[in-house]
């Protein structure tokens, strides 16, 4: 099955969060991730709920530092804005569906535009 451009945009997130603590821990992690809780990189996509559960096992506290850098990274990839509510109980998992429904919106609407300008064209507009 291949990967949605979200899911591939979330993956390089993830690789430059992780790279952060250096590249041998970031081959660790990946290591530790897949051995000990069964997640390995190429299904965090689809596993993003058990990632950030193992990440916080293994990090505790310090896995909200490395969650909100991932998240930093993913929405400059995928143009959003990071916007977080202090007030709001920080989950990882909600953040990353909500830009991944907000990234495929975007993506939909860039796809429709091009459609009616081709249409325009076409039609001598």
């Amino acid at each position: 099955m291949s990967k949605s451009r979200f899911d591939k945009l979330l993956l390089e997130a993830v690789d430059e969060g992780l790279s952060s603590l250096g590249e041998s821990s970031k081959q660790a992690i990946y290591f530790h991730l897949a051995k000990s809780f069964n997640v390995k990189r190429n299904a965090i996509p689809l596993e993003i709920e058990a990632f950030a559960e193992a990440i916080e096992k293994i990090f505790g506290l310090g896995a909200n530092f490395l969650e909100v850098l991932i998240m930093k990274r993913l929405h400059e990839k995928t143009g959003g804005v990071f916007d977080w509510n202090e007030s709001k109980k920080f989950v990882f998992a909600e953040y990353v569906m909500a830009a991944k429904k907000s990234f495929e919106e975007r993506q939909k609407q860039e796809i429709t535009m091009e459609l009616v300008e081709c249409e325009e064209v076409r039609v001598g507009i």
